[in-house]
């Protein structure tokens, strides 16, 4: 039998520490730094669910006072405070108490690394196992190197120290091989290693990575594991987090179409970290998932749609430039079309709207036909009330169905009605009024204006 990652790891359990506290002024923006979003999640979203993944049985972030947004982000998973900020190492520190009498392996993670994988982390566990080591650092090798701090590794491969590059000399400079942030230690050496680590730098503040040579001198071994860049990059700035939006988007659509999702292009095609399509989903051009979409086998999503907090049952047809906002259900085979809104309405089996509608708060019942320009009227400034639409109805078009307001079983509604009574099933209901007919009026008309 061919053994896996997993199957290579110690045994022993896994607490991560995720370090969270960064305001992250280089994004020009009062949001916290790991709240901005990718793929529809906050980034600290994704490093959270990597951990899930990866089998953590203790997950705990280190954020700043007044950060309740990013506690909420985190929950239900612990979260503890580092004041005042004094660095990377002063912050994995803060997370002592909240892991005491744990005894297994401990992560410390970043909170920006918005394309987090379970994956690397269990490169690194697996890699301490392999070779004993009390620390694993994560490396990457990116184009250029540039500002990364530089991993040293002596003859026999084993790492040595990590270097900063404004520390670096010319010959460390020119090595590729990169801190990429991910650091896995026994839990009672690492408060050992962070009780060592001294403030004496120009920041006066205490650098994890000092763990690395702190460690060696204590004769301990130290490892490093190759990752992907797109695994373990950071975000500082709004270029960078588009950056990494555009390369979690395209291991997105790679995943669905693996999956059996067919996509006419990509490229143009935006999902949510939670997105689920059942094999057999076609999807066109420019089409937007917001969080919270479920879509069922064989559903045709057509050209320019948006969809946000959805169910979609099988056989489905969407749009083009339709936009389903939360709420929404559509059944088994029903259409909804080209410049239609659904918002917290169930479309039921068969039905259709084809057309330039709006229907919000509503029932619309299995196979019932729903006429271009039909609007069911919801809102009154103060409160929403709830339309229903029965089966096998007909509500003719440019119709505005008043709510609350029941439109019985097979009835009918004849086009440019405005309907503020229940409509029994079967029956009737016509509001226009009488046409009134002025033979020769408008070439009167026309010739008057012409004088």
């Amino acid at each position: 039998m061919i053994m896996n990652e997993k199957d290579k790891t110690s045994g022993s359990q896994l607490a991560c520490v995720i370090l969270a506290a960064g305001s992250g002024t280089r994004m020009k923006s009062a949001l916290p730094k790991v709240l901005n979003q990718v793929a529809g999640q906050p980034m600290v979203a994704h490093v959270v669910a990597a951990c899930e993944a990866a089998g953590a049985s203790k997950i705990v972030v280190v954020v700043a006072p007044g950060m309740d947004d990013v506690r909420a982000a985190v929950a239900p998973h612990a979260c503890v405070i580092q004041d005042p900020p004094l660095g990377t190492g002063h912050a994995a520190k803060a997370a002592r108490e909240e892991l005491k009498g744990f005894a297994g392996e401990v992560m410390i993670l970043f909170g920006d690394s918005g394309l987090m994988t379970a994956a690397a982390l269990e490169r690194l566990r697996v890699k301490r196992a392999e070779t004993g080591a009390a620390l694993v650092i994560a490396g990457f090798e990116p184009a250029d190197p540039g500002a990364n701090g530089r991993l040293i590794l002596n003859a026999q491969g084993e790492l040595e120290a990590v270097v900063e590059a404004k520390e670096a000399t010319d010959e460390q400079r020119l090595i590729r091989l990169c801190n990429g942030g991910l650091m896995l230690c026994e839990a009672h050496k690492l408060w050992t290693l962070l009780d060592k680590i001294e403030n004496k730098n120009a920041k006066s503040e205490y650098y994890l990575t000092d763990c690395v040579h702190l460690a060696r001198a204590a004769g301990w071994l130290c490892a490093s594991v190759l990752c992907s860049e797109n695994e373990v990059r950071g975000v500082n700035t709004k270029i960078e987090l588009a950056e990494v939006e555009a390369v979690m988007q395209k291991r997105l659509r790679e995943a669905a179409m693996e999956a059996g999702v067919t996509m006419t292009d990509p490229g143009s095609v935006f999902l949510c970290a939670d997105t689920e399509l059942a094999p057999g989903v076609s999807i066109g051009p420019n089409v937007v998932f917001g969080p919270g979409v479920k879509v069922g086998a064989n559903v045709e999503i057509k050209p320019f749609c948006h969809l946000e907090k959805v169910e979609i049952a099988p056989g489905a047809v969407i749009g083009p430039f339709a936009r389903l906002r939360p709420g929404a259900k559509i059944g088994e085979g029903a259409h909804i079309g080209n410049f239609v809104e659904i918002k917290n309405a169930t479309i039921e089996a068969g039905a259709k709207v084809n057309h330039l509608s709006y229907i919000g708060d509503a029932r619309v019942g299995a196979k019932a036909n729903i006429g271009a320009g039909t609007i069911t009227c919801n809102y009154d400034g103060f409160t929403k009330a709830h339309t229903d639409i029965g089966a096998g109805a007909f509500i003719g078009s440019n119709s505005s169905l008043v709510a609350p307001v029941s439109i019985g079983d097979g009835a009918i509604v004849g086009a440019g009605s405005t309907i503020t009574k229940d409509v029994s099933a079967d029956a009737l209901a016509v509001t226009r009024a009488k046409t009134t007919l002025i033979e020769g009026w408008a070439a009167k008309f026309r010739k008057q204006k012409a004088k």
